[in-house]
């Protein structure tokens, strides 16, 4: 990455992607290079303060851009500034994106770049996985990014990350790596052999593949607490387009409600106030400031103060939302969980609908101790063929560029960093 090369970070979850991508992130703007973090999900945009690509794109909700399309856009003053300024695009999730959305972005890049090459000539950083959920259109299923023209054209170079930091428990990851080797017998012997979980220690948040019966769950569930209800809402500032989209992206409600008992997880990393993003607990009082005080399932008491998510560009500060790092937790998706680290959960996988849901829902956990499973069916451990046939490729490449970069000495490793950034300039 930094030599210059698109690349595209891959592996397992708790590989460390994320990771690696804030750890670039900071390198860049430590050396004053402009650079836009975004997503294909707001989920994952709000991991690095970032914000979609579809909002920075102005792409929308388009699956496509006509020449009309574009010729509206580069009326926009806010996006010529983003396209011309920006050196260096992250793109996290990408494997949440279809084709046709990737090549939609790379037209707007070159257009607004008034250049040839894939994406103006911008440095195009991707991170993924292409076992985690597949991009879908209006139609259903649809193709997967690296089948776009763009991915194509842009000499990507894959760095497939093997090592795991998520998960400590063997049977869980042996669990994992079944699912993701297609190997389904081996994967049911492994939950089958489980000891039945009737109680979890804390406060399992329960995972559905439907907004339907989430919403329900955390509707009934605070509706039967009793307490005085206190009421949280967001302030913003910026540019008022910016901040809507910062609002869609981030987990945190506009409006948030809660009681005295109501199941809560932390949205936001804060590592100093001892939270992570996916810590659950339960509000146990509110301090004179009528701040929420939660306990988390391992006993620690946090005062839950009003977090911020920003949009930089250039190094200021476009917009920003404050608002309570907290969500009511007795129930989310599976597609919202994803990018989470759970120490609990309670999932329901009876109506998975789609070739990789059960394996990002049982990705979030550290531990199979920490899952009580209700019900699943066999869908939850198919895992798409396309991803399967990817996968292969990908290591194969990452293999070819790691013995690649071995020939490249330090000393001129660091003349290549040196010249990517200047030519950044």
């Amino acid at each position: 990455m930094k030599m210059g090369y698109n690349v595209f970070l891959t592996g397992p979850p708790g590989s460390g992607k994320t990771f690696l991508l804030n750890k670039y992130i900071d390198y860049l703007k430590e050396n004053n290079k402009a650079v836009a973090v975004t997503a294909s999900t707001g989920v994952a945009a709000t991991h690095m303060n970032g914000i979609t690509l579809h909002s920075w794109s102005g792409l929308g909700i388009k699956e496509s851009l006509t020449k009309n399309d574009i010729k509206k856009l580069m009326k926009k003053s806010y996006l010529k500034k983003h396209y011309k300024n920006t050196k260096i695009l992250i793109i996290d999730e990408i494997s949440m994106l279809t084709a046709a959305q990737f090549d939609a972005v790379d037209l707007a890049c070159r257009q607004f770049r008034a250049s040839f090459q894939a994406f103006g000539g911008m440095q195009v950083v991707c991170s993924g996985d292409f076992f985690q959920l597949p991009p879908i259109n209006r139609n259903g299923m649809a193709r997967p990014v690296n089948e776009s023209q763009a991915w194509k054209s842009m000499d990507m170079k894959t760095c497939y990350l093997e090592e795991q930091h998520r998960h400590k428990d063997k049977n869980l990851f042996a669990l994992l790596n079944h699912i993701r080797s297609n190997n389904i017998e081996e994967s049911k012997k492994i939950l089958m052999a489980r000891p039945p979980q009737e109680e979890l220690l804390g406060i399992p948040t329960k995972l559905y593949t439907h907004n339907i019966d989430v919403d329900e769950v955390n509707s009934v569930e605070l509706e039967k607490i009793a307490g005085k209800e206190f009421v949280y809402h967001m302030s913003s500032m910026g540019k008022q387009e910016v901040v809507k989209a910062l609002k869609k992206s981030c987990l945190a409600p506009e409006r948030l409600v809660l009681k005295k008992g109501a199941r809560v997880m932390f949205l936001k990393n804060n590592f100093d106030e001892g939270y992570v993003n996916g810590t659950q607990g339960s509000v146990v009082g509110f301090d004179f400031e009528g701040l929420p005080v939660v306990e988390t399932i391992r006993g620690q008491k946090i005062t839950a103060r009003s977090a911020v998510w920003t949009v930089d560009e250039e190094g200021k500060i476009i917009a920003r939302v404050n608002q309570l790092p907290l969500r009511l937790a007795w129930a989310i998706t599976v597609h919202k969980s994803q990018g989470m680290n759970l120490d609990e959960a309670e999932i329901d996988l009876s109506k998975c609908f789609v070739e990789g849901m059960g394996y990002v829902a049982l990705s979030r956990l550290r531990s199979l101790a920490g899952l009580k499973l209700v019900a699943i069916n066999d869908m939850a451990f198919y895992i798409n063929k396309k991803a399967l046939d990817i996968d292969e490729k990908l290591r194969k490449e990452s293999k070819a560029m790691a013995k690649n970069l071995k020939k490249i000495s330090p000393a001129e490793k660091e003349k290549r960093h040196k010249q990517f950034l200047m030519s950044m300039a």
